[in-house]
Formats: structure tokens, sequence, C-alpha cells
């Protein structure tokens, strides 16, 4: 409560400096209800590849983080603190995923890339949501690394079951605090310069960056926001893992080194992955970047990142590997 007063203050501080330019001419400025989302491309021989790609990754995504939580959710042998996380990234994936390429699947089918005021203050506070618990949730599983190999005759005691599913909640209540807080700034903007997203979906950096305010306000609200939801979380990540590193060091064996690092590998791939694509496409986006390179950075972290997240730790994780063949044996 006390980060959304702090946030709120710093909103109204830059309110009373935001107005639409008097220079600017009275038929630019268009109050809106509803916007126009360009997507990958407007070619129309394109379009029908396009979906079926889309299709296809989306089909792919939604059904292997369903098996990763239904391993995990089957197997007594994963009901662990490390799981439930990766359980709860599965769910927090799906909802990430499903939140921009089912629209965009309709519009391609359509012919539309219509999108009312109202859904597209929606879709970004989903987006915003889930971006925010896939964030947490990498986090947790950091510091749950951390104890497990820094602490590990504590690690029941710590990262108790009661724990465990008040930092999810925690995790989820962060993500919707998040997406409020974009809410308030766009519900205060009465007049957008242009309706026309250069993008697939509702990109919340871009739909700020069409509101007739001064830029440098805009901009300067997202570092804030994003220092508090992306590098925060990142400084956890990295201080999770320096604590790793000294204590696997330690370690006298080089076998002994490997075998603990190696629980920590999927991991580290997925936080890599997650964070190389997302952070230069979203805190450091602007008006100016509404471009088709943004744009296909954008699929990146939205599309291709939860697709790999189940191969990641599928095909790296014995556990995962084992439960998923029991669950097919049972299956069949």
């Amino acid at each position: 409560m006390c980060l959304l007063l702090i946030v709120y203050f710093f909103y109204n501080t830059l309110l009373c400096f935001k107005r639409c330019p008097r220079t600017r001419e009275p038929q630019n400025l268009t109050g809106v209800s509803e916007f126009h989302l360009l997507g990958l491309s407007e070619d129309p021989d394109l379009q029908p590849i396009i979906f079926g790609l889309f299709l296809s990754m989306y089909l792919v995504t939604v059904l292997g983080n369903l098996l990763i939580i239904l391993a995990v959710s089957s197997d007594s042998r994963l009901h662990t603190p490390m799981y439930f996380f990766l359980s709860n990234l599965s769910l927090a994936d799906i909802g990430f995923i499903s939140t921009t390429v089912p629209e965009m699947l309709v519009n391609i089918q359509t012919h539309s890339g219509v999108i009312s005021f109202v859904g597209c203050l929606t879709q970004m506070s989903l987006f915003i949501l889930f971006l925010c618990m896939d964030d947490l949730l990498l986090t947790l599983m950091a510091y749950d690394r951390f104890v497990a190999i820094c602490h590990p005759l504590h690690y029941a005691v710590i990262m108790n079951p009661r724990l465990c599913v008040r930092l999810v909640l925690v995790s989820f209540l962060f993500g919707l605090l998040d997406s409020q807080v974009h809410n308030l700034i766009i519900i205060h903007f009465s007049y957008f310069e242009n309706v026309d997203i250069a993008n697939f979906f509702c990109d919340p950096s871009q739909f700020l960056g069409l509101a007739c305010s001064d830029t440098l306000t805009v901009n300067i609200l997202m570092y804030f926001v994003g220092a508090i939801y992306g590098f925060l979380p990142l400084l956890g990540i990295i201080f999770s893992y320096y604590k790793i590193i000294s204590s696997i060091l330690r370690i006298p064996s080089s076998g002994g080194k490997y075998k603990v690092f190696s629980t920590c590998g999927s991991h580290l791939s997925v936080v890599c992955l997650f964070y190389g694509t997302g952070i230069g496409v979203y805190l450091f986006s602007n008006k100016s970047s509404s471009t088709k390179k943004g744009t296909v950075a954008s699929v990146m972290y939205t599309v291709v990142t939860p697709m790999l997240n189940p191969f990641i730790y599928s095909l790296n994780n014995k556990d995962i590997k084992s439960a998923l063949w029991r669950l097919h044996r049972r299956a069949v």
C-alpha cells in the first residue's frame, strides 16, 4: 500500500505539469473510444502464414505449460517449493500469452485490428499483471535456490508451504497493483494524438506514448515503475546467484560443483531469456520505437519466451522428465 501511495503521489505531481500543448492543432487531438492495432504486417499474402505460425506457437505454449502443471500436481515427489513456483510460473505464462495472441488471431481472421478503449485497457492490465507475476516468480525461484544451496539445513523450515503460498499471493497482488497504477495513469488522459498502435497488442509503453502529454513525463513515470518492478527483482536474482556461486566455489570437488549448479541451470536460462528480451523492449521503448523492429522484439518476450520455458525445464530436468513419463504411462 505504501508503494501505491508513493506512485500515486509521484503521478499527481507530474500531472500538474501535463497539459496538451496549446500550439498543437485541435484537429490532431482525438478523444477516442477505440484504437487500431497495426499488427505484424498489413500484407494480405502474409496473413495466413502469420495466423498459422502464431496459432501453432500458442497451442504449443499452452500444452507445454499445462503438462508442467499436470506433472507437478500429479507426482508427490515434485511437491516441493521449487516445483510449486514452477507450476505457478507455467500458469502465469499461459495467462501471459493468452492475453495477446488470441486477440491477434481473431483480428487476422476478421481482417480488423480495431479494439475498444475498454478492451485495450483490459488487455494492457492483464498483460502487466502476468508480466509482473513472471518477473516476481522468477525472483522467488532464485531465492528458493539460494536457500536450498546456501542454507540446506534450514531449507525445510524457511521454505515452508505456508510461506510459499503467501509469496505467490504477494506476487499476484504486486502484479495487480502495477496494472492498476497503469490504469490510473491512462484514465486521466482525455485525448490521444493517434489511434494507431504499431503492435499486435496494446503494449503499455506505446499506449502511454499515444497520450496527449509531455513525452518526458510519461518516460519518467515508466522508468520509475519499471525500476520497481523490473530492476529490483533483477537485483534480487543477481544477489541470490552471487551467494549461490560463492557457496559453490567453496565445494572442493568439481563433480560436486557441477551437481549443485545443475539444479540452477534451467532457471538461469529462463531468467536470461526473459530479461534479455524484455528489458530493452519494455523499459527503454518510447514513441519513437514504434517500428516493425520493435514489434518483432515484442514477439520474443510475449510469445517465444513463454513457449520455450516448458522445453527448457523439461529437457534439462530429470525430475520433470520422469514425472512426464509416468504421466504418459498412466494416460496410456
